[in-house]
C-alpha cells in the first residue's frame, strides 16, 4: 500500500492547493492523499472551495508519520475540515507518532482550517506540529481542539507546537505538552487545572492591523489576546470536547461582533 512501511510505521502525505479560477471561484489543481490520508472535495459555497480529510484507517499509531500541506494562492478561498476526530493510539513499537501540518496563505487569499478534535488515547505518544505562513493581506481561521483520553481513560502523551508567521515575521511560537512524561505542572492550576479538553483559534484579518481586538477574558476558561500582527489568539480549556467547541464558537462570534465585516 502506498505510504506504508511495516517495520517503521505508516508514512503518509496529503496535499491541497487552491487557486483563484478567474471566474469568481476557487479551483483545486492539486488534491492528493495517500495511505490513511484521503482527501475529498465537497460542495463549496460562493467563491470558497471545500475539502474534507477522510481517515481511511485508525491512527496515527506509534511509529506513524503523517504530513498534511494546504496552500491557498493569491485570491483563493479554501475551507478544510475532517470527516471525524483524529484518534492517536499506541502502536506495536515504542516509537512515538508524528503529525505535521503546513499551511500557506497568499495575499488576498483565505483559509479556514477546521478539523475535528484530536483525541489522545491512553498509551499513545504523539507529536503534532502546525506551521502557518501568511502573506500580509491573508485571512486565516485556524481551530485546534485536543482531548486528553477517551471517556474514563487516562490520556496518552501529547506534544503540540504551533508557529505562525505573517509576511515573514513570527507572531506566535508556542508548545504544549500533556500526559505521562510531560513536564510537571501541565495539569496544575497554571496549566489545564484538571480539564481534559484544550483548544485555540488563530484569527488573522487585515483589519486587525488598525483595529486589533482587546485582550480580555471571554468566559471562564477562555480568553482572547491580540498578537503582534493583524492576528488574534483565543485559548480555551474545558471539561470535555462539547464544552470546548461551545467556548470557541462563542469566542469567534465575539470577534465577529467587534468587526464591521462579516468575513472570517
Amino acid at each position: 500500500m502506498d505510504g506504508m512501511t511495516a517495520a517503521a510505521g505508516v508514512r503518509a502525505r496529503a496535499r491541497v492547493l487552491a487557486r483563484d479560477d478567474g471566474r469568481g471561484g476557487t479551483s483545486l489543481p492539486v488534491l492528493e492523499g495517500e495511505g490513511p490520508l484521503t482527501v475529498r472535495r465537497t460542495r463549496g459555497s460562493g467563491a470558497e472551495a471545500r475539502v474534507l480529510l477522510v481517515g481511511a484507517m485508525s491512527g496515527p499509531l506509534g511509529g506513524d508519520h503523517f504530513t498534511v500541506t494546504a496552500e491557498a494562492d493569491r485570491g483563493a478561498r479554501l475551507r478544510v475540515g475532517s470527516a471525524a476526530a483524529t484518534l492517536a493510539l499506541p502502536g506495536q513499537t515504542k516509537t512515538g507518532a508524528r503529525y505535521d501540518v503546513r499551511l500557506t496563505v497568499g495575499d488576498d487569499a483565505e483559509l479556514r482550517w477546521l478539523p475535528e478534535q484530536l483525541i489522545s488515547a491512553g498509551g499513545s505518544d504523539l507529536h503534532v506540529t502546525t506551521h502557518v505562513d501568511l502573506a500580509a493581506t491573508a485571512r486565516l481561521l485556524l481551530r485546534e481542539e485536543q482531548v486528553l483520553g477517551r471517556s474514563g481513560e487516562e490520556p496518552g502523551r501529547l506534544t503540540s507546537r504551533l508557529t505562525v508567521r505573517i509576511a515573514g515575521r513570527s507572531v506566535l511560537d508556542q508548545e504544549l505538552a500533556c500526559g505521562p512524561g510531560a513536564p510537571g505542572g501541565w495539569d496544575g492550576p497554571a496549566g489545564l487545572a484538571g480539564n481534559r479538553a484544550v483548544g485555540q483559534l488563530i484569527v488573522a484579518r487585515p483589519e486587525f492591523a488598525t483595529a486589533p481586538p482587546a485582550a480580555r477574558v471571554l468566559a471562564p476558561g477562555a480568553a482572547v489576546m491580540p498578537l503582534a500582527g493583524p492576528c488574534a489568539l483565543v485559548t480555551a480549556v474545558a471539561s470535555d470536547a462539547l464544552r470546548l467547541r461551545r467556548l470557541l464558537d462563542e469566542a469567534l462570534a465575539s470577534l465577529d461582533r467587534g468587526q464591521s465585516t462579516g468575513a472570517l
